[in-house]
């Protein structure tokens, strides 16, 4: 039977809804841990840490996605909870088309501007170019990534996440399979470009078949056609997914921060071991993000439909779940750190060696992550995008900041590992201070 919006939620049906935005999430996470494994071991050292460098860059852009995919859901849930289907189709077909417009001119800007941004970063001579190269091929694809991360929230708020997972899962495939062929095929100074043009080619699989979906006849709630420029729309899509683009700006701005400090304290080897915990926390990262963005259709709908009751048990059993989830993470993140890091640098031993020290470190941010990525995405939901972009801000950008740059003071570079823990820490204590302060106007 197909589980609802507007059903009642227990656990079983809880994990049941949201299981397929969980799995597509960390499909795409291991995904991209399978791109930077074949970068690593065929294209090399400077390759590998030429992505990592350039790679917060190209997610800064690729934000646009989230903002008007998590902002945009909660507004047209929330009109299907208030029984409005007309107005919902209407913003959902203004949110894709805007969204898509605007991956334009981010990936013309990002073209002309990758090479001086990978030099501000630090990059130089070989690895320099290597950035700009990767980068320039990517932002090819651009329009198609904002679109298909923008697609990860409206599958849900369709009723269809089970849609949302298989697009991902092509789009995996389809990278996977590309950087087989082309990063081992091609010759050693192609390999890095064989890699761009596999990512590219998945994320126009992954914008692709959405608009493809949801432009036909289908069974779902939403489908796009004509639609009339709602200025209030856009600006409150983007208020209440400010968040999300805060969040993911920010996390991305500090991972240049880190590469920087990185560079400082342990030079290019730094910055190869960063990007390998970057690839594996992504995968931790992704139930969490996966979660949210399963329930947040959910939360927008009985908020829509003032059904507080269901909003108060979809709360409480959230957090009982990513309590749960988060404790288990931290021990499987210390069992798998060593064979982890041989998958990407069992190469190059010291490589490998500062590689487990951090991440066994780093693994410790695991059990508060989830409180604060929840935390951020609930208040998106009930449409209140300053809490949620507060929460973000705090999290991804000030107390981040403050670590990275105070500790590695005092610890050397294990400070930059416990950097994390430390924001993600202060992120669930002001999380947790937002929701009791807002409790009672949203009667959760």
């Amino acid at each position: 039977m197909r589980i609802q919006l507007s059903d009642h939620f227990n656990f079983n049906k809880l994990i049941r809804f949201t299981l397929p935005s969980i799995a597509m999430m960390i499909f795409m996470s291991i995904y991209g841990v399978v791109d930077g494994f074949f970068v690593s071991n065929y294209a090399g050292k400077t390759p590998f840490a030429a992505v990592n460098l350039i790679f917060p860059f190209l997610m800064i852009l690729a934000t646009a996605g989230f903002m008007f995919g998590t902002g945009g859901s909660a507004i047209v849930a929330k009109k299907f909870g208030e029984g409005n289907p007309q107005q919902a189709n209407q913003n959902f077909s203004l949110f894709v088309y805007t969204a898509a417009a605007v991956g334009v001119v981010l990936a013309v800007l990002g073209i002309i501007f990758a090479r001086p941004i990978a030099t501000l970063l630090g990059a130089a001579g070989e690895l320099l170019d290597n950035a700009v190269l990767y980068a320039r091929i990517i932002l090819i694809a651009l329009p198609f990534n904002v679109l298909q991360f923008l697609f990860q929230s409206f599958f849900v708020t369709a009723e269809k996440p089970k849609l949302g997972l298989i697009t991902t899962v092509s789009s995996g495939v389809t990278n996977i399979i590309l950087d087989a062929i082309l990063v081992i095929l091609l010759p050693q100074d192609l390999k890095l470009v064989g890699a761009a043009i596999a990512t590219g080619m998945s994320q126009v699989i992954g914008g692709v078949l959405p608009l493809v979906y949801f432009y036909r006849k289908n069974s779902s709630l939403l489908r796009l056609g004509k639609t009339k420029f709602d200025g209030k729309a856009l600006v409150k899509a983007c208020t209440n997914g400010s968040s999300e683009l805060m969040s993911n700006i920010s996390m991305n701005l500090v991972g240049m921060l880190y590469n920087v400090q990185l560079m400082k304290y342990a030079g290019e080897d730094g910055i190869a071991a960063y990007g390998v915990m970057m690839y594996v926390s992504f995968i931790f990262a992704s139930v969490f993000i996966g979660y949210s963005i399963g329930t947040a259709p959910i939360i927008s709908y009985h908020f829509g439909a003032q059904n507080h009751g269901e909003l108060k048990n979809i709360l409480k059993k959230s957090l009982t779940l990513i309590g749960v989830i988060g404790v288990c993470m931290i021990g499987i993140g210390q069992l798998v750190a060593v064979p982890l890091a041989k998958i990407f640098v069992g190469y190059d031993s010291s490589l490998m060696q500062l590689t487990v020290s951090g991440f066994r470190i780093f693994a410790l941010s695991f059990v508060f992550m989830g409180f604060a990525i929840f935390a951020s995405g609930f208040f998106t939901a009930l449409n209140d995008g300053l809490t949620s972009a507060t929460i973000s801000f705090l999290r991804t950008l000030v107390f981040q900041i403050a670590a990275v740059l105070l500790l590695p003071l005092l610890f050397g570079i294990d400070g930059v590992w416990f950097s994390i823990i430390v924001a993600e820490f202060m992120a669930v204590v002001f999380g947790a201070l937002f929701m009791v302060l807002k409790r009672k106007k949203y009667n959760y």
